[in-house]
């Protein structure tokens, strides 16, 4: 029988990292343990037998004295709990925990309901919970859509859904995919482990074909039950223990391949001695590689110049540091973070993090590596812009400078020229107008050794316009309103940009009133409700119009305006006959020669002039014909009247005033 032993078996980081700080603890001041700094019984047991206590709440604690945090995390509650009672606290709690907790801080903070996907009575769940005052937690499938149909209320509801650290990856999956379905306003963020993640594909792959599967844990481990579920979905036999002595002979009957994997608070110790034991009942064969030599293979080799992927455990003011999951420990100088200088090191990474970086120098002597993040953002960009060459990808960037030839176009950092012929812009327009302007561009020459990269501007706005003007004419049809731009005008109409396409509105169809030119109503650059009137797909011909048709101006009129009305209106045309008048715009009254004046004039320009307006009697309207006869003598005449019957009071006033003075 061959055993395989999984390579990520055992202690992950942050398990790791909490077992050294209660071990250094525990040496230097003794301490309490509150609740089981992580699952498994013997280590606790060592734990105590170096003088460290457990508590289970903080009112076992007295004031002053040293506590550790569980791996696990705590709840805000009890946190504030121990500030009161002025404990000095040691926090062990996983970096990934970490992180989850500040996420549903913020969004408390931003007013968002909180799900987790998770067991409900694990205590990294329970803790979790507590930092948003009270989350849902969602075990199942079954229970995830029962919660979606009962207590949702509204699909637009924010929400923030995060995962437990150990949850069940397919689980996961689905259960946000049925959220998905059902809410709009939504964060989402994976917030299972990465060793947690790997350890169960590795335990799948190994389960897949092994006759046997052994899976060494805590029992009241969260992740080692998780691995035991995922190993008995393909292996026909799994076996779950806490130690080697759970092992028989029996277990191992006609198998011919067994696979060994543990959970992540498992100690190397216990694994060690399981692996031992199974590989007793086996003869030992050249070739057969030994416990030590499997951990070994497991260590990392780093070398200068690799891309390496690590997880965030502390950040200083000039340094990150980075576990790699080898001997090395791994530091990030800030000076490498990123390529912008304005960049805060709390916007980019938090503890917990995984990070992807590039490996600027290795000391083995000192034992540790010095990385850096902005080189390898560098390297993969180049890689992105040499790949959008080849797909012909459309790049964002923004245009930070101006030369000669046109313009630069700054692409995550990377300068892309762009000719004046490429840029979009009319030939010999400004193009500083485009500094600071957000642009899309296609990479069309890349010279990675010159470090000189070309770009058109032009091809993804023609390509643009030509979806556009595709979309224009696929569902064109008389009547439809379109929002358009005036691009040009000329004195019989003006033309508008509907989205690619160009329409012509004639100057008719610009208003209801009477007007010679288009710029007195409109300039270019102005928007405009239009409404198609008619088109010709074959010729590119769009007909479009402005005025509100279901606004009849003769309606207008008839509804304002009645026979002995006086209206003030505007003289609009001068004939040798007399003149045209506006009542109301799109509606023209004639108001004849005889009817300008109460004198025999020669011409209406002798009194009248374009564009007065003046009052005018309505002394006649024709409904059939739709004619209004206007007249301003009307007016007149009265007045003159008026004015002369008190000229003729005053002259006889004037006699009996004399004789009274006599």
């Amino acid at each position: 029988m061959e055993v395989i032993l999984a390579k990520t078996a055992g202690f992950c980081y942050g398990v790791e990292r909490a077992v050294a700080l209660a071990e250094k603890t525990a040496q230097v001041c003794g301490g309490v343990m509150l609740g089981s700094v992580i699952h498994n019984a013997n280590v606790i047991a060592r734990l105590e037998s170096f003088g460290m206590r457990r508590a289970e709440s903080p009112e076992e604690v007295g004031p002053g004295e040293t506590v550790l945090i569980r791996s696990h995390g705590e709840r805000r509650q009890t946190m504030d709990a121990l500030a009161e009672r002025g404990a000095d606290v040691v926090n062990a709690t996983c970096p990934n925990v970490q992180r989850i907790q500040r996420l549903i801080a913020e969004a408390q903070q931003e007013g968002r309901s909180v799900v987790i996907i998770g067991e409900a009575r694990h205590p990294e769940v329970i803790g979790l919970s507590s930092w948003c005052g009270e989350a849902v937690v969602l075990e199942t499938e079954e229970q995830t859509r029962k919660w979606l149909a009962e207590d949702l209320i509204g699909s637009d509801r924010p929400l923030l859904v995060v995962s437990q650290t150990t949850c069940i990856r397919a689980l996961w999956e689905k259960c946000v995919e049925i959220i998905k379905k059902e809410c709009t306003n939504l964060k989402v963020h994976d917030t299972i482990c990465n060793a947690t993640q790997k350890r169960q594909e590795e335990a799948a792959k190994i389960a897949a074909k092994a006759d046997v599967m052994v899976v060494v844990g805590d029992r009241k481990s969260a992740n080692t039950r998780h691995l035991t579920e995922i190993c008995k979905e393909a292996c026909p036999r799994v076996i779950q223990i806490e130690a080697a002595d759970e092992l028989s002979p029996d277990i191992f009957l006609g198998c011919s391949l067994a696979g060994l994997t543990a959970g992540a608070s498992t100690p190397a110790s216990i694994i060690k001695e399981v692996y031992t034991t199974m590989t007793e009942e086996i003869k030992t064969t050249e070739g057969t590689e030994s416990f030590e030599e499997l951990l070994e293979k497991s260590f990392k080799t780093l070398n200068t110049g690799d891309k390496v992927t690590g997880v965030v455990t502390a950040i200083g003011a000039t340094e990150i540091q980075v576990d790699l999951g080898c001997k090395q420990a791994g530091y990030i100088p800030v000076s490498e973070l990123s390529n912008d200088p304005d960049a805060k090191v709390e916007d980019i990474v938090h503890v917990g993090d995984e990070i992807e970086t590039y490996i600027v120098r290795v000391n083995d002597v000192e034992g540790y590596a010095t990385l850096s993040k902005k080189r390898l953002d560098a390297v993969k960009v180049w890689e992105n812009i040499e790949e959008a060459v080849e797909n012909k990808t459309v790049l964002e960037g923004v245009v930070t400078e101006e030369n000669k030839g046109g313009i630069v176009v700054s692409v995550k950092g990377v300068r892309v020229f762009v000719p004046a012929s490429q840029s979009g812009q009319p030939r010999d327009a400004d193009l500083s107008a485009m500094l600071k302007q957000k642009v899309q561009l296609r990479v069309t020459e890349v010279n990675r050794a010159r470090r000189r990269v070309v770009g058109s501007i032009k091809s993804v706005l023609n390509e643009a316009r030509q979806a556009a003007q595709a979309e224009i004419w696929n569902n064109i049809e008389v009547g439809k309103h379109y929002t358009g731009t005036v691009k040009s005008m000329t004195s019989y109409g003006v033309f508008v940009d509907i989205g690619g396409v160009d329409g012509m509105v004639h100057i008719s169809e610009l208003s209801w009133s009477r007007i010679k030119n288009p710029a007195e109503v409109v300039s270019v650059g102005d928007t405009l409700d239009v409404y198609v009137i008619s088109f010709d797909p074959e010729k590119r011909k769009i007909s479009l119009g402005v005025k509100d048709r279901t606004q009849n101006p003769w309606d207008v009129f008839m509804n304002t305006y009645k026979v002995g009305d006086v209206a003030n209106v505007r003289i609009v045309k001068l004939m040798t006959f007399g003149a045209f008048a506006e009542v109301v715009p799109g509606v023209d009254g004639l108001i004849h020669i005889s009817q300008i004046a109460d004198r025999r004039i020669d011409k209406p320009s002798d009194v009248l002039s374009e564009g007065q307006m003046v009052d005018a009697k309505i002394t006649a309207v024709d409904e059939e014909k739709k004619k209004i006869s206007l007249s301003i003598r009307a007016l007149l005449a009265p007045a003159a009247q008026e004015e002369a019957v008190e000229e003729a009071v005053e002259e006889a006033a004037e006699p009996a005033e004399a004789a009274d003075a006599e």
